[in-house]
């Protein structure tokens, strides 16, 4: 009985990546809702601002995030070790696709970051895709490193968070630019 006890007691790790997924669901919650409040306060601005927009690589990074999830996804289920590596790593590289296509959308624009025009829509913009972006780096170079060195826990705790940032593309996807 004294054994159960203090098996109940201790941290789960469970508990850990949920208190973290529902953290970021929180913060990214928090920024897509301000950028909403700002497109109704400021509905002709945030129209205009959107044409500057360059949807074809938001639409290419889409795919290229929903193929890495797959993968991740695979990284999970792999019978075998060389298998669930491989996942590990080609999803890590198409996170790493998915920065540097989101590095050349903005080069395109950065010369809108404080015009008036637009009142705070890049700014805002720029904020979330770029916190997301933080995300996906973070993450792929996580997976890379977990990859080296795998153990089940690891795979399991990085591609549940890597699902979540998935997500919260998938939602910041038709807010920002179909909205």
């Amino acid at each position: 009985m004294a054994v159960e006890l203090a098996q109940s007691d201790e941290p789960s790790d469970d508990l850990v990546l949920w208190i973290l997924v529902w953290s970021e669901l929180f913060a990214f919650g928090v920024l897509l809702g301000g950028f909403m409040v700002m497109s109704y306060l400021h509905p002709d601005s945030f129209s205009l601002a959107k044409i500057h927009l360059n949807g074809r690589l938001a639409s290419l990074n889409t795919l290229v995030l929903i193929a890495s999830g797959w993968l991740a996804a695979e990284a999970v289920r792999a019978a075998t070790y060389q298998k669930r590596r491989f996942a590990l790593v080609a999803s890590a590289m198409l996170g790493f696709l998915f920065a540097a296509t989101k590095v050349v959308e903005y080069q395109g624009e950065l010369r809108f970051i404080g015009d008036a025009t637009f009142n705070a829509f890049f700014e805002l913009y720029f904020m979330i895709t770029g916190f997301h972006l933080a995300h996906v780096v973070f993450l792929s170079l996580l997976m890379l490193l977990i990859a080296r060195r795998m153990e089940r826990s690891n795979v399991v705790l990085v591609t549940t968070v890597w699902h979540v940032i998935d997500i919260v593309w998938l939602v910041i996807f038709p807010v920002i630019y179909l909205g």
